[in-house]
């Protein structure tokens, strides 16, 4: 069985917490698009992110990656920070993607699949509510807690997220009242997640896309 490793290189550690098995089980749902069976594994690529731009850091990990994983992917995480991933493809995947291309096959992983959240990570947290109100430990309504929009539609999820933690919270008995932070939900709600429940995301179904180009790239699919 061929066996495709993946490296993920995102912009924190929480992004890391929350994306890896997210990636991990697109990769895998996507492979019986191809001929043949496929083992798949993602590993996250760290590095010195010291004095380097976006696109000298894609290199490093690319690199990184090759030479400490053999990887043949390169999942490369940023959030938006708007509506609209257009100035993140502009300004940090294509030009990363064109330095690749000019690098050397034996030293670098050139084929890169990117993951560009609409706004922040956090709005694909938004993407099952009830998994969210599950880890929170609440029965209040998306209305109660202010989750009731579109995830991709909420400017800043990471605070709506943080906030709705708050209401949650309120009226609990001091007892029962644990300091529960945003932090402690990355990996819980990315090992948790429905990926049918992403579905309805632009920035997702773009993901996969990627990684269908990728596949092609790979002679993995036609």
């Amino acid at each position: 069985m061929p066996q495709i490793f993946a490296g993920l290189f995102a912009e924190g550690n929480t992004d890391v917490d929350f994306l890896q098995n997210i990636v991990q089980k697109t990769l895998q749902a996507l492979a019986f698009e191809c001929s043949g069976q496929l083992d798949i594994e993602v590993l996250p690529i760290k590095i010195d992110k010291s004095g380097l731009d976006f696109c000298d850091q894609v290199l490093s990990a690319s690199k990184k990656g090759l030479e400490d994983y053999g990887i043949q992917i390169l999942c490369v995480h940023s959030d938006a920070d708007s509506p609209s991933s257009i100035n993140i493809y502009q300004n940090k995947i294509f030009p990363s993607k064109h330095k690749l291309a000019q690098q050397n096959q034996t030293d670098f992983c050139k084929i890169l699949v990117a993951i560009v959240p609409i706004q922040e990570t956090e709005s694909w947290m938004l993407a099952d509510k009830a998994l969210l109100k599950q880890e929170i430990g609440t029965d209040k309504s998306d209305n109660e807690l202010g989750i009731n929009k579109q995830p991709e539609e909420i400017s800043n999820p990471k605070a709506v997220i943080a906030n709705a933690i708050r209401i949650a919270r309120e009226g609990l008995t001091q007892k029962r009242r644990r300091l529960l932070t945003i932090n402690e939900l990355y990996l819980p709600l990315g090992q948790s997640m429905d990926l049918a429940k992403l579905e309805s995301l632009l920035s997702y179904q773009d993901f996969k896309n990627n990684i269908r180009e990728a596949f092609i790239q790979l002679n993995l699919l036609h």
